[in-house]
């Protein structure tokens, strides 16, 4: 109610409300308190703290009933005005997440719902000079509310900012820009409207714009009344003159719609009969073959548009300021295109999330956000699942980012109803309008979205319907089309938007003759945990087979939150929040202080710029090939960092230029001879990604990537002959003797509802020595897992010197799928330093490593964790043939013929799986070791594809050698016992 108009022109604040103001949640408060806007109740108060829910309501009515108990915030505060004679006054809501209820004076000015859009009052007939009480009522719940479901946490209050400002009563209303480019030119169209000017039939305002060193105006167009029929005569008395209308004349109307023939003389008398008029009180202006830079991700051009609204007495009465980029976004058959140039959409999801204060985001922290994706190489954004704050959007234009916008639409939990309901068609056209009028001025949106998992109905096709009519220049996307039918849904989506589908299904598709979209993913790769196995996988695809064009990573960002905080991150029903989905909302790629996960690090080298195409002999004989992976750039803004990886550490670095490769093509450089010195015995070369200059999102020297040429590698040749002895090895640096574990601590997609508690039903958590049996050297335990299958371990301990010892290792297992095959100790205290060869330096897994380095690594074995908020599996690191662990114990170090994979941890698995969050892990000093002949891969399995099949574990036996070598600080000798 009275909510003004959505536009695309903002304005300054002329009083910036934010700060303090007088709070009350009813009905629990009685006294006022004072609390900091923006702000979100549900972060603060006990009585009302978030909720997580992914799907269900939180509440049992149906649309559109409202529940009976409903929080509401009341937010109050006096402002002094000194109204102006001729301006008028405006209230800017940012964003009220609920149902909005503006008072002033005792006098209700306005209502809004839609909770991630701002709401705008003109209160000039309600407010007074001096104090005037200022009262925002928000409701948590209303019918709007079944349209809000997303997968987040349920929070209320003003979470973005609040201010005044003032406008003269004629101003400019709204600004239209559609900077278009194409055949290496710029297209300007600006549409100008004036508000206070539509009713006049003779105006005599203009507008002005000053753009690319050119000024243009342009008359605001008048008032035009349509032509009415004539009456007829009903004088008689005399002959009336003739008109000149010739024959058939009103069949002209139709002759001309029809394209039917028309007498040339007839032609323009048939064009003026429905002309083509502005609409009143705007100016139109259109600008060709400009001289500008292209806007892309890679070069986010801008240039500034000044826009003047002229009184007939020639003073600029309103003025307003954009920045805008010229590009041009279109489909043409299965290519989505950018400025004629098929793009690949490297992206990731983003919610509004800060741990301390919810979804009231800062501009830092916008900053910071983007500049980490920025330097991880990701180049596109979903604004999952709402509009985001218009600065997010200018920072995106300015640093250089895709958006997919989406409208705040999200019934999820009545996906079968709200998409066919007439009572909801308003609100679903309204939201996705008043998106689009938002943002539409943002070069760095280039998709629309009308939502996400609302089902598919009339509601959507009429948004969609809405936004092709208004705003052409760009795609729309919604998955709810495709999901059951990926040849369907063509009135709602013009992508074909799929969430985590199977390898099978795009591969599959890409090769069917109906397929005529683009496949962007709007969700893939699902990543909480220890998870987005598989990543790599999906770019073979989306970089080898047609129509494939990325998609969106779920998601940036962890939503745990900490209101308190002391670092103990929260998630569904730390709050009391009953019932919840718990950990459901833990699936980013960075932790919620913006410490990137793993999983980046594998994005990161997908992503690159780069990709590296030669092999280990070219570069030994001196040439390096790589591959600019950029649609528009040049590789001029990058150094090259060369090294050489040994086992004895990094060797030779030298940085060279990037050579100047074009958009998608190969290059050569020379590869520098003291770099080719080294390379006779070296694991690999390694060339590391740097930007050569400062920008806003990183400074010069920043690495972006890092890629290898790995060379054929030695492995270890353990010593042969010795002593063998039947004995359980014993020493004072063990704890724990080396023994088999065939258990990890379960990820969160181990525990997909998909794998019907596989490995649970392995009973592998639990092994029982059953029988026991020494054959001369040889040692045979045989097991009974959980539930009574056999695990029979066979080995041989054979002593080549003082606690220096060869184990050979025999396992047979069940035929099932497992998680891992391999030893586990547990070291006395006393170790605190890791080195080993083979995968790092950061956490990696068999099908999640495609990005993880070949090389010598140093760590502290405490930083080697990785601290996944609900703790499960954690800091493995594959393709391990050395591993020295040292401290003021001693030193153990271990040597592996086949390569191995090593987990380092203080903690034991049942200490992992027995504790709900990160931070009930008591500091611990001890050392435990897993070195696994085989590990499963963590997959998506959760949400998505499980691993692999090649990552998994069918093999039913595993044999391997292992050297084992203890040094104590102090002169001790080993101790067998017999």
């Amino acid at each position: 109610m009275n909510r003004l108009p959505m536009r695309a022109l903002r304005r300054a604040p002329d009083i910036d409300l934010d700060g303090t103001w007088e709070f009350r949640l009813l009905p629990y408060d009685e006294e006022w308190k004072n609390v900091e806007v923006p702000d979100l109740w549900t972060m603060r108060e006990k009585s009302d703290p978030p909720r997580y829910l992914n799907v269900a309501m939180p509440f049992d009515e149906v649309p559109p009933a409202v529940p009976a108990h409903n929080p509401t915030g009341v937010y109050r505060r006096s402002v002094d005005l000194a109204p102006a004679p001729g301006r008028r006054t405006i209230l800017h809501v940012g964003a009220a997440e609920g149902h909005l209820t503006v008072t002033v004076n005792g006098r209700v000015a306005g209502t809004s719902t839609d909770s991630h859009l701002a709401a705008e009052f003109d209160i000039t007939g309600v407010v007074t000079t001096g104090p005037n009480t200022i009262e925002l009522a928000v409701a948590k719940w209303s019918p709007a509310t079944y349209l809000e479901d997303q997968d987040h946490w349920w929070q209320s209050g003003l979470s973005r900012s609040v201010f005044l400002y003032t406008v003269p009563e004629v101003h400019l209303a709204d600004v239209a820009v559609v900077a278009d480019y194409a055949a290496g030119r710029g297209h300007l169209r600006v549409t100008v409207a004036a508000a206070g000017l539509d009713h006049l039939h003779d105006v005599g305002w203009s507008a002005r714009i000053h753009v690319l060193g050119r000024t243009e105006a342009c008359p605001i167009s008048p008032r035009v009344v349509e032509p009415a029929f004539t009456p007829p005569l009903s004088d008689r008395s005399q002959r009336p003159k003739p008109l000149g209308t010739p024959d058939d004349y009103l069949d002209l109307l139709s002759l001309r719609a029809a394209g039917a023939p028309i007498a040339e003389h007839l032609r323009p008398l048939a064009d003026g009969m429905l002309p083509v008029q502005e609409r009143a009180g705007t100016a139109l202006f259109t600008l060709d073959a400009l001289e500008v830079a292209p806007w892309t991700a890679e070069t986010p051009h801008l240039e500034d548009l000044l826009i003047e609204l002229i009184s007939p007495e020639d003073e600029t009465v309103d003025a307003a300021r954009l920045r805008i980029g010229f590009r041009r976004v279109r489909i043409e058959g299965r290519d989505l295109l950018v400025n004629g140039e098929r793009v690949l959409i490297q992206g990731v999801n983003r919610h509004d999330v800060d741990p301390r204060t919810g979804r009231v985001i800062s501009r830092e922290l916008m900053l910071a956000e983007l500049s980490l994706l920025k330097r991880f190489n990701v180049n596109a954004i979903r604004t999952s699942h709402y509009p985001n704050d218009p600065a997010f959007l200018d920072l995106c234009d300015e640093i250089g980012f895709y958006v997919i916008d989406e409208a705040d639409i999200e019934g999820h939990a009545f996906t079968t109803t709200l998409a066919h309901d007439p009572r909801y068609l308003p609100e679903f056209v309204e939201r996705v309008s008043r998106m689009v009028l938002r943002d539409r001025n943002h070069p760095s949106v280039i998709i629309w979205s009308l939502g996400n998992e609302t089902g598919y109905g009339p509601n959507h096709d009429a948004a969609a319907a809405w936004v092709r009519g208004t705003d052409p220049t760009r795609p729309i996307h919604y998955e709810g089309a495709i999901a059951r039918d990926w040849h369907a849904g063509h009135a709602a989506s013009d992508l074909v938007c799929p969430m985590y589908p199977s390898f099978q299904a795009l591969t599959a598709f890409s090769a069917d003759p109906r397929a005529d979209r683009p496949v962007i993913l709007c969700e893939y790769a699902y990543s909480q945990g220890n998870s987005t196995g598989g990543l790599a996988e999906y770019w073979q695809l989306f970089e080898r087979l047609p129509g494939l064009q990325g998609g969106f990573i779920w998601e940036f960002k962890d939503h745990a939150l900490d209101p308190d905080g002391d670092g103990r991150y929260r998630y569904g029903g730390d709050f009391g929040d009953e019932p919840n989905d718990g950990t459901t909302l833990l699936n980013g790629v960075v932790f919620p202080n913006l410490t990137p996960k793993p999983a980046l690090y594998e994005a990161r080298g997908l992503f690159s710029p780069i990709r590296l195409t030669s092999g280990g002999e070219e570069a030994r004989a001196g040439t390096l090939r790589l591959r600019n992976r950029q649609t528009f750039a040049n590789l001029s803004a990058y150094d090259l960092e060369l090294r050489v990886e040994t086992e004895a550490g990094p060797a030779g670095a030298i940085t060279l230029a990037a050579p100047q490769a074009t958009p998608g093509a190969e290059a050569a450089i020379e590869v520098p001879d003291s770099i080719r010195a080294l390379l006779g015995t070296a694991l690999a070369l390694t060339v590391t990604v740097r930007t050569r200059r400062d920008t806003v999102w990183a400074p010069a020297g920043t690495e972006l990537s890092a890629h290898q040429i790995a060379f054929p590698r030695p492995l270890p040749r353990l010593p042969q002959g010795g002593r063998t002895t039947p004995a359980e090895l014993r020493h004072p640096l063990l704890r724990r003797a080396p023994k088999l574990s065939l258990w990890r601590a379960l990820t969160d997609n181990d525990q997909s509802i998909a794998l019907d508690n596989r490995f649970v039903r392995s009973g592998f958590f639990q092994l029982t020595p059953s029988d026991t049996r020494t054959d001369g050297a040889t040692t045979t335990i045989r097991y009974r897992a959980a539930f009574g299958d056999e695990v029979v371990h066979t080995r041989t301990v054979t002593v080549l010197g003082e606690d220096d010892y060869l184990l050979a290792e025999q396992v047979t297992l069940p035929e099932g799928d497992g998680l891992r095959v391999g030893m586990e100790f547990e070291l006395a205290d006393g170790f605190d330093q890791a080195r080993w060869v083979g995968l790092g330096p950061w956490e990696n897994y068999p099908d999640r490593r495609a990005s993880a380095l070949l090389g010598a690594w140093e760590s502290p074995i405490d930083e080697l964790a990785v601290p996944y908020l609900r703790p499960q599996e954690n800091g493995g690191r594959g393709e391990v043939t050395e591993l020295t662990l040292s401290g003021p114990a001693g030193t153990v170090r271990t040597v592996h013929a086949t390569p191995l994979h090593m987990n380092v941890s203080r903690y034991s698995i049942g200490e992992l799986e027995a504790a709900g969050h990160w931070w009930e892990l008591q500091p611990s000093g001890k050392t435990v070791v897993h070195l696994d002949v085989a590990h499963r891969g963590v997959g998506t399995g959760l949400l998505g594809p499980d691993t692999r099949p090649r990552y998994r574990l069918a093999q039913r036996e595993y044999g391997w050698q292992w050297r084992l070598k203890l040094s104590s600080a102090g002169a001790v000798k080993t101790d067998f016992v017999k």
